[in-house]
């Protein structure tokens, strides 16, 4: 679909009243809006706009998060104990002017980050077009743009792109390949075909989910069942497995779906957990 196709699904979702002349189409104002802690969701956001010539804003808190993992994790628990989002400063961007925005965060505790709730609190998104972008560690793109469809009902949220941390290397290609699928950009792209029914794992399949797995501390899961399809440069697994409590988060053993690379030549790895 083009970007003036979701300039049609805009204008109905905000039931946008017609002129009763005949207008010229604009082309429609887009913002890359996005907070980020550790650089990895600058460097998606820095490539949205560059290709995209798209105006571009950090979201910067007042009191930034810094430190440790366990510090900003700790931190993070004691607001929402609290009930606290943190302050940011203002934004320069008059968000009444823009039609789309992509928007930007790291995932923490499988949405996202506080300061992008700061701003969904203050800010006018209403009939806009928002489309979701984000880093993480493991996953939380599908969860947190359905947190997002709820915070912003007025909204229309496109589907989003997300990338683990440990694979930011491929934010380029995978960005360009997103942009142009949606109809951002104009180009041909790699579509794959629909995830055939899963099938219980053989042996091999088993193991190309334990090494893509392997190493990660967050993940103690076995691999029951997968579905395989063709991608541009290999194949990639959907697997589903049991994911057990481990040292730092425990609880009941629960069904994970996992997604998996493998690329021609390389080692597999996994994408995205979809929890």
């Amino acid at each position: 679909m083009s970007i003036e196709k979701w300039m049609v699904v805009l204008a109905a979702a905000s039931l946008a009243a017609l002129s009763c002349g005949p207008k010229k189409a604009e082309a429609p104002k887009v913002l890359v809006l996005y907070y980020s802690q550790t650089s990895n969701t600058r460097t998606i956001a820095q490539e949205i706009s560059t290709r995209l010539g798209a105006d571009i804003e950090e979201i910067v808190p007042v009191n930034p998060y810094g430190g440790s993992f366990k510090e900003t994790i700790d931190r993070c628990l004691k607001e929402k104990a609290e009930g606290i989002l943190p302050e940011v400063q203002p934004l320069e961007a008059d968000l009444s002017k823009y039609d789309i925005v992509f928007l930007g965060y790291p995932v923490w505790f499988g949405t996202f980050a506080p300061p992008v709730a700061a701003i969904l609190d203050s800010a006018a998104f209403s009939g806009k077009i928002v489309v979701p972008f984000c880093s993480f560690g493991s996953g939380g793109l599908d969860s947190s743009a359905k947190d997002l469809e709820a915070k912003l009902p007025g909204s229309v949220i496109l589907p989003g792109y997300g990338v683990r941390a440990a694979r930011i290397d491929a934010v380029p290609a995978e960005v360009d390949n997103f942009l142009k699928a949606y109809g951002f950009l104009d180009g041909d792209v790699f579509l794959p075909e629909e995830f055939p029914s899963s099938h219980p794992v053989s042996k091999e399949e088993a193991a190309i989910f334990d090494a893509a797995v392997d190493g990660y501390p967050m993940l103690h899961a076995k691999a029951a069942s997968v579905a395989s399809r063709e991608v541009e440069n290999g194949v990639e697994h959907l697997f589903t497995a049991i994911d057990q409590p481990g040292p730092d988060f425990p609880g009941e053993p629960r069904e994970i779906k996992v997604y998996v690379l493998v690329e021609n030549g390389k080692a597999p790895v996994f994408t995205q957990v979809a929890r």
